[in-house]
């Protein structure tokens, strides 16, 4: 199924029947991948005196499940300023469209003290000039256990200030990355990545020019098979009214 597609005066040939989701599951199983100190999602039959939400208990006719999880915490999610403000800003107001322009870009994080980041330098090399609205970055090695990986006092790679800024000056509206956050674990709360990208200077009072429309997505997986170049993104979410909500981005391979 081949769709052409006219987004910003470009013309775009996807077939939308090769779409690659770069999204991970959430499941009730310690297979599920977790960061900041959290346990695993629960899924569990809703339990009402004599019902139990489940077909194989015998006892109900449909399943009927609660959802326990943190979107943060849990898999992968997308994100807007609020996450980081004190007033609040939903990322289902912020996310208004859903088609991008997108740059697949491979980095593997430099040392840098007793740390691992990805540089303004790698950023810049990669983009090679390119202007696109999303940029998805997959860190190497790109080990399968990204889609299992206890994150939580591991201290995993993270984005330099410097590169989130580059980032934001490219224009890129909209980050993905294969990490629980474009931030250091444990910064005594600087988020030095996300306030350059979002441009906030304040998170008691923002300022008129903060990005509101800009987003992050953290916990992706890109499969080593996709070859880093230019797509065409649809980033989707469920529409949560909070800072952040479970997201499903999706790649198309530009023919």
């Amino acid at each position: 199924m081949k769709a052409l597609i006219n987004h910003q005066d470009q013309e775009y040939q996807i077939d939308l029947s090769q779409p690659i989701d770069i999204s991970l599951s959430l499941q009730n199983s310690p297979d599920n991948p977790i960061a900041w100190y959290l346990s695993q999602p629960e899924i569990e039959p809703v339990q009402m005196g004599d019902f139990v939400g489940s077909v194989v208990s015998g006892k109900s006719s449909t399943n009927f499940n609660n959802i326990r999880f943190n979107p943060h915490a849990h898999g992968t999610h997308t994100e807007c300023l609020g996450h980081i403000t004190q007033d609040f800003y939903s990322v289902n107001q912020t996310l208004k469209q859903f088609f991008f322009s997108a740059e697949l870009i491979s980095i593997e994080p430099e040392q840098w003290e007793n740390d691992y980041i990805i540089t303004k330098a790698q950023v810049q090399k990669l983009l090679a000039h390119k202007l696109p609205e999303a940029l998805v970055i997959r860190t190497l090695p790109n080990l399968e256990e990204k889609k299992s990986k206890n994150y939580s006092h591991t201290n995993p790679p993270y984005l330099s200030e410097s590169a989130a800024h580059y980032i934001r000056e490219c224009g890129v509206q909209h980050l993905l990355i294969d990490l629980p956050s474009v931030d250091k674990e444990q910064d005594q709360g600087k988020l030095l990545a996300h306030k350059a990208f979002w441009n906030v200077k304040d998170v008691k009072q923002l300022n008129a020019d903060a990005r509101l429309n800009a987003t992050i997505t953290e916990m992706v997986f890109v499969k080593t098979s996709v070859p880093d170049g230019s797509y065409l993104l649809n980033l989707q979410m469920a529409s949560f009214e909070n800072d952040a909500s479970p997201s499903k981005p999706v790649l198309y391979a530009i023919l």
